[in-house]
């Protein structure tokens, strides 16, 4: 009966790890990716990238409905592995990624993290500032929005990290 007990405890464990491995984009969609697209390349020659399918991430400029959906800009950033932005400091370029429906524009707000799966579709030149900006454009197909990391996390350290003469204990002893 014991050893029962414990091979379902560890068949749950092996399964609840396993969903919070989980990636954000589906497994179909992740098979038709190009990997070999480098953003720099890409944002060179935009239209010479049409219908290839990529997979790219980063921070939220601005989203804005329009009559063909939602059209959010994008500060392309390098990914993890779960394909969560990373080093938001470390900017790539910007995109454009157009949504075939509504999001609401008050949750996909400036500054979340998003990671986006689409087809390439082109580019679009739009004002930035004083200049023109050639954005890459991808028609999206899957899109994954990330929730706030907390900036002010407290990770809990045992007493003796804080105390010079970590052997002590002020309640040890015949006080």
């Amino acid at each position: 009966m014991n050893r029962l007990v414990g091979i379902v405890a560890i068949i749950l464990f092996m399964v609840f790890f396993a969903m919070g491995c989980a990636p954000v984009i589906s497994k179909g969609l992740r098979a038709q990716l190009n990997k070999e697209i480098r953003f720099k390349e890409l944002i060179q020659d935009p239209d010479a990238y049409q219908g290839k399918i990529v997979l790219w991430g980063g921070v939220i400029i601005a989203a804005k409905n329009q009559r063909e959906g939602t059209l959010i800009e994008v500060l392309r950033t390098a990914t993890d592995m779960n394909g969560r932005p990373k080093d938001v400091d470390r900017s790539q370029g910007r995109f454009l990624a157009l949504y075939d429906g509504y999001l609401d524009v008050a949750i996909y707000a400036q500054g979340r993290e998003v990671t986006v799966a689409g087809e390439i579709k082109g580019k679009r030149v739009l004002p930035l500032d004083e200049i023109e900006y050639t954005y890459p454009l991808i028609s999206v197909k899957e899109i994954h929005l990330w929730s706030p990391k907390s900036k002010d996390r407290f990770y809990p350290y045992p007493y003796w990290h804080y105390h010079p003469w970590w052997w002590y204990y002020p309640y040890w002893g015949p006080w």
